[in-house]
């Protein structure tokens, strides 16, 4: 679901926190570590997701923010501010020279340069927050069914 935040709105706040959790507190930020990824270049987007690009030649950025169940990718596009709210069981994250993050039918790519190698820690944190997420909720394709 992506979501235009230039603004705050208590309803976009709620709808949030419903799907992703409430932010970290202080502390647990502190013992993490840092919560947020720094400013990556994008390089592709999904086709549903080219409205939140700059229409012009200018470069596009995005940053990740941890949540407790998932992430908050945000975008910004001139002025405006848009956050695509994925939940773990719906991310998928490939890992190749780029980073692309996957999920609800979407795909944003980030450009593999020095940005992205500075944030390789940040991606290792995500990697171990979702694999932690996954052992606490299975999914149901991994229930066997001959046992039932």
């Amino acid at each position: 679901m992506i979501l235009e935040t230039t603004y705050s709105s208590k309803e976009n706040k709620e709808l949030i926190n419903d799907l992703v959790g409430k932010p970290f507190s202080f502390l647990q930020n502190i013992r993490m570590g840092g919560i947020g990824s720094k400013r990556m270049i994008i390089d592709k987007v999904s086709p549903s997701m080219r409205q939140v690009l700059n229409t012009v030649s200018d470069l596009n950025y995005g940053n990740i923010e941890l949540r407790p169940k998932g992430i908050l990718l945000s975008i910004t596009k001139g002025l405006r501010n848009f956050t695509w709210v994925v939940p773990y069981y719906q991310f998928y994250m490939y890992h190749t020279p780029a980073v692309s993050i996957h999920a609800q039918g979407k795909f944003v790519l980030f450009k593999n340069n020095r940005t992205h190698r500075e944030n390789e820690a940040f991606f290792k944190k995500l990697q171990r927050l979702k694999a932690e997420y996954d052992q606490q909720y299975p999914h149901v394709d991994s229930i066997d069914i001959s046992t039932i």
